[in-house]
C-alpha cells in the first residue's frame, strides 16, 4: 500500500512537468499592519489618506511598507534599491476609499494606471494615484485634475519636481 501511494504521488507530481505553472497571486498575500510603519519617513502607513504601496524585495525578508505610493516609488526606482526589488504593490483607488484603502484591492504596480499632480492630497501630498484600468485613471484625473501616465513614466526627476 505504501508502496502505491508513493508511485501515485510521483506519477502525480510528474504529470505536471512541462506544463506551465499557474501564477500565484502573490498580492493576496499583502497586508499593511495596524502599527506599520512607513520604510522611508517612519510615519505610522494606515493613519493617514490615499495610497499606499508595498515592496516584496528579493531577499523575502522583508516587505517594506509605505505611507504614500510617492514614497513608494522614491525608494523603489533609486539606483542602488531597483536590483532589490521583486515585486510593487499599491491600491487601486478606484476599487476602494480615499480615507482608508483596503488591502485587498491591492494590484501589480507595473500594471497600473496613475494620475499625478492631482488636487486630492495624500500623507506626502500630491498623490500618485494607481488605478487598475485607464478609465477609472481619467475619470478620477477628469474629476481632481492631474495627468494619467503609464508605471514607466513615473521617474524620480517627475516625483522630484524637475
Amino acid at each position: 500500500m505504501r508502496t502505491l501511494v508513493l508511485i501515485l504521488s510521483v506519477v502525480f507530481l510528474m504529470s505536471g512537468c512541462g506544463a506551465a505553472e499557474p501564477e500565484v497571486n502573490e498580492i493576496q498575500a499583502v497586508t499593511i499592519g495596524d502599527h506599520d510603519r512607513c520604510h522611508m519617513c517612519g510615519m505610522m502607513v494606515k493613519k493617514y489618506p490615499g495610497p499606499k504601496g508595498v515592496i516584496a524585495l528579493n531577499s523575502n525578508s522583508i516587505s517594506p511598507s509605505f505611507c504614500s505610493t510617492r514614497d513608494m516609488f522614491m525608494f523603489a526606482l533609486q539606483p542602488e534599491n531597483q536590483r532589490q526589488v521583486k515585486h510593487l504593490y499599491v491600491h487601486d483607488m478606484g476599487k476602494t476609499d480615499w480615507e482608508h484603502p483596503e488591502d485587498v484591492h491591492f494590484i501589480d504596480a507595473t500594471k497600473a494606471w496613475y494620475v499625478y499632480g492631482t488636487s486630492r492630497k495624500a500623507v506626502m501630498g500630491s498623490a500618485v494615484a494607481p488605478f487598475s484600468t485607464r478609465s477609472d485613471a481619467e475619470a478620477f484625473a477628469k474629476e481632481f485634475g492631474g495627468a494619467v501616465l503609464d508605471y514607466d513614466q513615473i521617474t524620480l526627476p517627475l516625483l522630484s519636481g524637475e
